[in-house]
This record gives C-alpha cells, structure tokens and sequence, in this order.
C-alpha cells in the first residue's frame, strides 16, 4: 500500500486533509464561501425561469444576465475599496447582509407592485406609459444578492500563489475550489427537492426563503467567529492609471489567454441564462424513473448536481495530470467543452438520459478551472498575484456585460436576417443563439490552441 504523505503522491482526501488544517478564521471564511456558494447556486442559475413566470420574455432575460456581467465587473473594486476602510470582517458582514436581503427581495417579488412608466413627450415622440411587471423587482434583487461575491477575488488568487510551490498551483487551487463546488452540487439538489413537491413559482420563492435563510446563518457565523485582525489584502484602488499599468505589466503568456478567454466567455453569455429555459421549455423534458417523477423545473437542479459531481471528482486527477501534461492542454480541454455545450445541448433530442450524459460532459469545463486558474496567476510576480488577477478578470468581464442582452435578441426576438452569401435567412429563435455561441466558442479554442503559451514551471 503507497504512503499517502509522501511529497509527491495525491489521493482523493488530500484536498479536505489541507482544508481542516487551515488556521481557524481561514476556515471559518472558507465554510461561509461554501454555505453562499450554496444559497446562490440553488437560486441564481433558476433567476431566469422565475422572470419568464412573472411575465417577462427572452429579451428581459438577457437584459438580466448583461446587469449580472456588468455587476460582477464592477463590484470588486468599490468593495474592496469599502474594506480598506472599514476592515474586512465589518466589510464581509455589510456584504452578507445585503445579500441576504436581495433573497428576500427575489422571494417577495411576485407581491410587489409593478411600475408604470410616466409618459414623456418630446416634440413627435410620446414615451412612457407602459407597465413593468413585478420581474422589475429581480433585477433591483440582484443589485443585493450579488454584495457578498464582489469581495476579495484577487486576495484569494494571490494567498493561493504565496502558499504554493509553482509547480503544484494546480494543485493548490484544486483544494480550495473543491470546497466552494460542494455547494455548487448541494444548492441545485436542495432546490430540486423542494420544487418536486410544488408548483415552480410557489416552490422557488420557498428556495429563496431557504436561501436566505443560510446567508443569515453564515453572516452570523462569519461576524463571531472570524477573526480578521492579521489580514493582509494589498493595496487599495487607485484609478484607471492602476488598470494601465497592469495592463502594461501583464506577462506575455497571459495576453493570448485572455484574448481566447474572453471570446469562449463572450459564447458562453451568449446563452448560459437560457440553459434552465431551454430545459424547461424548449425541450420541456423532466424525469420518471427510480419510483419519482420529476419536473422539468427540479429535474434541471437534478442535471445541475450531476454537472457538480462530476466536477469535483474530476478536479483532483485533472490538476494532477496537469503536472505531467502542462497546464495548456488541460485548460485547451476546458475551453472545447464550453464551446460545443451549446450546440450540443440545443440539438438534443427531449430524452432525460441524453440531457444526463451532457450535463455530466459539461462537468468537465470545472475540471480545467485549478488549471486555468494557475495559468492566469503562475506567471506573475510574487507580490503582484491579486493585481494580475484583479486586472485580468476585469478586462474580460467587462468586454463580456453585453454578451446576455445579445443572447436575448438571438433567442426572444422577432426578426430575421437575409444572408444572399449563404442563400439563408437569419431567424431569430434558440437555434441561432446556441450555434452562434458555439461558433464564437471555437474561434477562442482555436485561437488559444495556436497562440496560448505554457507557463514554465509546468514546461
């Protein structure tokens, strides 16, 4: 029998050995990332169906997943500016506690009164005057729900960087994204339960009451037992001229990644709001089997926690065989399966096993995550981690915000296109949108297969 505490052998149980051995207040953090992990991923990724039963179509959705990117964007930086300030943990309890009052919003949402829009004239023009349905009240929740995630992106990348030899980041990002997947495996489960025994709008307000439910717990145990006296973020914000320089110091193998990344993220918002839609719609498929009978509303949390499994067993075997193969070629594998997904996925036939296999093939794209990951920090310097990081995912979410309200337009509107070149017509509908980001997603895996660089120390 092989010794487990060698240097070099890695087993399955190495990533919660190294979790339990961190310093308490470490590990307090770490377990309330995992109990929000949870609350958003049993709510978030059914956001869109929920706008669809409050009135709203394809366009509004996509109008939702622009605001998300554009969110994710820009949060970081105010947060953690409001960090430097007032300190992390009354920082980390600010940011709880409005998303936990985003939840409630979402639950609340069907209670609350639309908006009707005055009319405004302006010369010919009569604007105004039209309703917004209670869907107005998801978007106002995401302004809330979203506080807690926009702390401290960059400061884990670069904790991960300072505490790990460079040739095992893989590795070292693995132990930690394990962790924050578990909640990505139970949030859909706990979801899928509850909207088996309900109608799906009366059934998700209940997950959002749940949801907030957690939040509340882990704010409390966050502000008791976290102690944050030694912690060390780096330097605040100090403007656009920040951005330019990090922009100008960004290693060589990071530019071809970004450049590849941004095209596959770009595809990937072109339609991963759409995804719970087109299971519940579009395909309309649910689950009998095994004695249950399943909705298609909680047979989609069932396909999201099929995806979480075989994310998490693949992603310790996957890090190793990064060290032995290079980091590229395990991020390139990531990268083809958020590009064909897409395709794959509106062409299916409305059978529930197929949509089994191809939410677990799906699971693949975290397996190259610890990966892509390493690639994007390894290189910089060692006390430039966060910057680099900060930088990086900047650029590409913000070059990805519209991506969402394109989708919408592909996948809700009511127009088509003549295309003489191809003797076709363009027609609006979930066929377009799903192969156009595709399409868009090879171009990025292509690009980096040709361009993208291997960081040395995996070399």
């Amino acid at each position: 029998m092989s010794d487990d505490t060698t240097t070099d052998g890695v087993d399955a149980l190495d990533s919660y050995r190294q979790f339990f051995a961190l310093q308490p207040d470490v590990l307090v953090l770490s377990a309330a990332m995992l109990v929000f992990s949870l609350a958003f991923q049993m709510t978030t990724r059914y956001v869109p169906e929920y706008i669809y039963t409050l009135g709203a179509g394809g366009a509004i959705v996509g109008l939702y997943g622009s605001l998300g990117n554009l969110i994710s964007a820009v949060y970081p930086y105010p947060g953690g500016a409001l960090s430097d300030r007032v300190g992390s943990r009354v920082a980390l309890t600010a940011f709880a506690v409005v998303t936990t009052a985003g939840f409630l919003v979402w639950a609340a949402a069907p209670s609350l009164p639309g908006v009707v829009v005055p009319e405004i004239a302006l010369g010919p023009l009569d604007l105004g005057g039209w309703a917004v349905g209670a869907w107005l009240w998801v978007f106002v929740g995401l302004f809330l729900t979203q506080a807690w995630k926009s702390f401290g992106l960059g400061a884990t990348f670069a904790i991960v960087k300072q505490a790990t030899e460079p040739s095992r980041l893989a590795m070292g990002f693995a132990s930690t994204e394990i962790f924050r997947r578990v909640g990505f495996l139970l949030g859909p489960a706990i979801a899928a339960a509850v909207l088996a025994a309900t109608e799906f709008q009366v059934g998700f307000r209940y997950v959002l009451l749940l949801a907030a439910g957690f939040a509340a717990v882990a704010t409390v145990a966050q502000q008791y037992l976290y102690d944050a006296s030694e912690d060390t973020v780096g330097d605040s914000f100090e403007g656009l001229d920040t951005i330019r320089a990090d922009l100008a110091a960004m290693p060589e193998t990071l530019r071809p990644l970004l450049i590849a990344d941004t095209l596959i993220r770009f595809a990937n918002g072109l339609v991963y709001v759409f995804f719970v839609v087109v299971v519940t719609r579009y395909l309309g498929v649910g689950f009998t089997g095994f004695g249950v009978s399943l909705s298609p509303e909680a047979f989609f949390g069932v396909l999201l926690a099929v995806e979480m499994v075989v994310a998490i067993l693949t992603k310790v075997p996957v890090s190793k065989l990064a060290e032995r193969t290079g980091l590229k070629p395990i991020v390139g594998l990531g990268f083809l399966v958020y590009a064909v997904f897409p395709v794959l996925l509106i062409n299916a036939p409305a059978d529930q096993w197929v949509l089994v296999a191809l939410f677990a093939f799906s699971g693949l794209r975290f397996a190259g995550l610890p990966a892509h990951k390493a690639l994007i920090v390894g290189p910089a310097e060692q006390d430039a981690g966060g910057r680099i990081t900060g930088t990086y995912y900047l650029v590409r979410n913000t070059i990805v915000i519209p991506s969402a309200a394109v989708g919408g337009l592909l996948y809700g509107g009511d127009w088509a296109v003549p295309v003489p070149l191809l003797d076709a017509v363009l027609v609006a509908g979930p066929e377009l949108s799903f192969t156009l980001a595709t399409v868009t997603g090879l171009l990025g895996v292509a690009y980096f297969a040709v361009f993208g660089r291997e960081f040395d120390a995996y070399a």
